[in-house]
């Protein structure tokens, strides 16, 4: 049977600073703050495989690289000792602990070098860690492939969507006279969400999370989410996946959610239409999202949004039935495997969630994973 030994984590790998990044010049070089990559620069930190752990700010954003990187003063990052943990095994291990809970700050979350080193982790032989992190990075692979897919998918519809219907570039740069002008509220209804505090959950089998901006933003809903009931709060306010969601109050975003079904939230509108495609009303939406994240900054006074009357102050053009044939060809593909990838990559994230633990405490052996 396979031996399993316990470790602190200061018995594994060597905590350094993070340095001050503002004398670099600008390069190739990813520089990490505790909320991801703040910039690119000319020189490195370290080019071995590392851990990253904020000292300050997200501490449960904790990442890895084994790529040259440079980290800021808000940022440990490490050197693993290869002879005793393959460092991205090491990674996916301590990625499930609650670092926030470690918290040492009073003002700003911070963590200290002595509270890291204490950690508890349990590893088997290097053999075996190799072969675990040989299962999950392929899962995070398809994940990341997946994820740049999308993103090309979505910055294709946004290009085709400005030349289109911005810059008219298919009909020599003007306007269709049998096209018409509108606005947003006359080609979709905007569904403002509910107070969803009003409307509890009282059974488990009636609970759904509750999205809000948070979860809009981060693109699901998880173990903090607030709950309500199915049953009192109806359809109308069940959001499902491939529904557009615009928050229209404090971080406006447009975006198809793709995270499960849910409830909507105040400040949050389900947009619909029984007329027009989807990807007509996401996409003008989407685009006109950017004045009205400017409207919203200049009347802020604690909490910018807009109201409603904006949405009939922006203009859309609308094709004629010819155009819009020949448009939803061309769209429709291309936002149905955005939301197909999404889906894809929900499932493979649940599926990496689920086996982790699992893989990491020894109950499920190599050999099973293997069948």
């Amino acid at each position: 049977m396979e031996e399993w030994k316990k470790y602190k984590l200061g018995d594994v790998l060597t905590i350094k600073y993070g340095k001050d990044h503002k004398t670099l010049g600008n390069g190739d070089i990813p520089v990490y703050g505790s909320g991801g990559v703040m910039r690119y620069a000319d020189r490195q930190l370290y080019d071995g495989p590392s851990i990253l752990i904020p000292r300050k700010g997200s501490l449960n954003n904790i990442m890895y690289t084994d790529k040259p990187f440079w980290t800021v003063d808000t940022m440990f990052w490490t050197i693993v000792k290869t002879e005793i943990a393959n460092p991205k095994y090491l990674y996916y291990s301590i990625c499930k602990y609650d670092f926030a809970s470690m918290n040492v700050g009073t003002a700003i979350p911070s963590l200290t070098v002595p509270v890291i080193e204490e950690i508890s982790v349990t590893l088997p032989s290097i053999d075996v860690q190799k072969h675990i992190v040989d299962i999950l990075s392929s899962l995070d692979a398809k994940i990341e492939l997946n994820r740049r897919i999308n993103d090309n998918l979505e910055a294709q519809a946004q290009a085709l969507f400005r030349s289109w219907f911005v810059d008219f570039e298919p009909w020599g740069g003007v306007m269709p006279e049998d096209w018409t002008i509108q606005c947003l509220s006359d080609i979709a209804v905007y569904q403002n969400g509910l107070a969803m505090q009003k409307f509890p959950s009282e059974q488990e089998d009636d609970r759904l999370p509750v999205l809000k901006i948070k979860e809009l933003g981060q693109g699901f809903c998880d173990s903090n989410s607030d709950t309500c009931s199915e049953q009192l709060i109806g359809q109308k306010f069940i959001v499902n996946d491939g529904d557009v969601v615009f928050s229209w109050s404090g971080t406006l975003m447009v975006k198809i959610w793709v995270g499960g079904k849910c409830g909507l939230n105040q400040h949050l509108f389900k947009v619909t239409s029984d007329t027009f495609p989807k990807w007509l009303y996401f996409l003008w939406t989407q685009y006109h999202n950017d004045s009205f994240i400017r409207i919203a900054k200049d009347k802020a006074v604690t909490m910018g949004h807009i109201k409603r009357g904006e949405l009939e102050k922006a203009k859309v053009f609308v094709p004629s039935r010819d155009a819009m044939s020949q448009a939803n060809d061309v769209f429709a593909p291309l936002i149905n495997a955005s939301i197909n990838l999404r889906q894809e990559n929900r499932q493979l994230i649940s599926l990496r969630d689920t086996l982790l633990p699992r893989l990491m405490s020894g109950e499920l052996k190599i050999s099973q994973t293997d069948r």
